[in-house]
């Protein structure tokens, strides 16, 4: 217990923790919706269109984090126009962009080869150790902006995940709020690429979010309940990597999913024996034998 003490003393272990812990706030709290809707991969394949956009910072020598941030959220609108007002569905508008920005992202590091591309992996993987205070500010900023707009517009986040007819039919912009999801996920994947890296970042969006909705039966519980798990798995994930030396997006997303095993069994447990007491029941109408204390 000293030793994680200790550690947290050196500032590099605590902008690695701020960052890591909004981050772990903020992706559930976008993800809960993602999950409801079946989107669950699209943290994937924003995160590979994140690497044309970091490798277009590469290429311009400005800060990665924005480029990707403009790249991702352009993306997000046009997969949105794509799945909503032509004959594309959602799941090949997001094949389009795995491919789309794999593609973007090796061509573009190919062209920028000799402005820092081997710094590529750090984004890729997630290399919080080496944040600087501006961009832990900046992940603070658009995390805190995330988390407070996703739990304003609960009401009707949930609406449109529950049925998007009867939302419509009740007067609310359906279309609107769908670009608002994708676009807010795009600055999710943005702010998120230091903390566990390009390929892992949908890990935070949807493993601490399936993990609670083991045990939670309404959508409000999910999200508190995520948000709550994701705290808890990032800064364990920090902590974990600064004792053992390993990067700590890997070791995030693997205690992360460790966590969802442990609550998946135990949940199928529970259902099991809720299930084999409903077929098999205990007798009714029989007295209960009770040992009455002997007469001296």
């Amino acid at each position: 217990m000293s030793l994680d003490l200790s550690i947290l003393n050196y500032e590099f272990m605590q902008r690695a923790l701020i960052s890591a812990l909004v981050v772990g706030l903020c992706a559930p709290a976008v993800g809960v919706f993602l999950v409801q809707k079946r989107l669950a991969l699209i943290g994937d394949g924003l995160g590979h269109i994140a690497l044309t956009g970091v490798a277009v910072g590469f290429l311009t020598s400005t800060s990665p984090m924005w480029t990707t941030l403009a790249v991702t959220i352009a993306a997000s609108i046009v997969m949105e126009l794509l799945r909503s007002h032509s004959k594309t569905s959602g799941d090949v508008a997001l094949a389009m962009m795995f491919y789309g920005g794999i593609a973007g992202g090796v061509y573009l590091t190919g062209l920028a080869a000799d402005k820092g591309v081997a710094n590529l992996q750090q984004y890729l993987f997630g290399s919080l150790l080496t944040t600087g205070w501006t961009e832990v500010w900046t992940v603070v900023g658009g995390g805190a902006a995330v988390a407070l707009l996703m739990l304003v517009l609960r009401p009707w986040m949930s609406a449109i995940c529950a049925d998007e007819q009867y939302a419509r039919v009740a007067g609310l912009p359906v279309a609107g709020l769908n670009l608002l999801l994708l676009m807010t996920t795009a600055v999710t994947v943005s702010v998120s690429m230091r903390a566990v890296g390009l390929l892992l970042v949908s890990a935070l969006l949807v493993i601490p979010v399936v993990t609670v909705q083991q045990f939670t039966r309404s959508l409000k519980a999910t999200m508190f309940g995520g948000m709550a798990a994701g705290f808890l798995i990032a800064g364990a994930g920090i902590i974990t990597s600064a004792v053992q030396d390993v990067p700590p997006g890997a070791t995030i997303v693997l205690i992360g999913v460790a966590c969802f095993v442990v609550t998946a069994t135990a949940a199928a447990i529970v259902h099991r024996l809720r299930r084999t007491w409903r077929r098999h029941p205990p007798p009714e109408g029989e007295p209960l034998e009770v040992e009455l204390p002997s007469k001296a």
